[in-house]
């Protein structure tokens, strides 16, 4: 069975979709077979593997409103690509039509069954918010990731996320738990952001992943040509620290 992963941080511009999206293309130079969930109506996962969202037939949209099956929504945009259940604008809507409905935070969860054994891993990309969107990744993960740049107002979007997390894990998800934060974007020579890694690591013990991502511009680059950073361009520091990431998290969880 795959292990289900999300990566979430209500905060917008913290590299969560970078990380996903080179994390999914990282996993599958280690020979696993990923399924990447892009959960954000603005699609950028979709676009940073190549998908053209004007041409897709059936979304994560069309999923979850049970017009289709998953089988039915999932792309392959080449051999040896992760598949990937592509996000366009119409999933912002989603929140609105299911708020009414019973049971609206499993319906990810109930539309995803039976396709955990077809994979290593399933990572699903979250919306930069703690909506009903967000809830349903929560409720079908089995680990939230936490992207996080070393800024001190990331902090209390931390504290908020682990209190969200907890509450779900307590009335809807048992299994669920904060697996890892990754930083990104970081800065070595800046005296701030080794400051706000340190005291993040004395509270999140054993929970920050030692492969630090560094800022790199390459990454929007990559993404304008369809492709992760870590086959766009192997030799950044950016692309091989994605590599060694999810090399990290392959020793402990594979």
């Amino acid at each position: 069975m795959a292990k289900i992963i999300a990566l979430a941080n209500q905060k917008g511009g913290v590299g969560k979709t970078s990380t996903a999206v080179n994390l999914a293309a990282a996993f599958a130079d280690l020979g696993k077979k990923v399924l990447l969930i892009d959960f954000d109506p603005q699609g950028n996962a979709s676009t940073a593997f190549g998908v053209d969202k004007n041409q897709v037939g059936s979304s994560i949209y069309h999923l979850l409103s049970g017009r289709c099956s998953a089988e039915d929504c999932i792309v392959v945009p080449y051999p040896d690509y992760p598949h990937i259940i592509p996000a366009t604008r119409d999933l912002s809507g989603a929140e609105i039509e299911l708020v009414s409905e019973i049971g609206r935070e499993f319906r990810l969860k109930e539309q995803m069954e039976g396709k955990a054994k077809d994979y290593d891993l399933i990572l699903i990309d979250c919306p930069p918010s703690l909506g009903l969107l967000s809830l349903n990744a929560m409720v079908m993960a089995d680990e939230i990731f936490v992207p996080m740049p070393c800024e001190f107002l990331a902090l209390e979007g931390l504290s908020q996320l682990v209190d969200i997390v907890e509450l779900t894990r307590r009335r809807l998800n048992p299994r669920l738990s904060i697996g890892g934060i990754i930083f990104t974007m970081f800065d070595n020579r800046s005296k701030l952001m080794r400051q706000v890694a340190t005291e993040v690591e004395k509270y999140f013990v054993d929970k920050v992943f030692s492969t630090y991502i560094p800022r790199n511009i390459k990454v929007s680059e990559s993404q304008s040509f369809g492709k992760p950073l870590v086959w766009y361009d192997k030799k950044t520091k950016g692309a091989i620290a994605y590599s060694k990431l999810a090399a990290e998290i392959a020793d402990k969880r594979f």
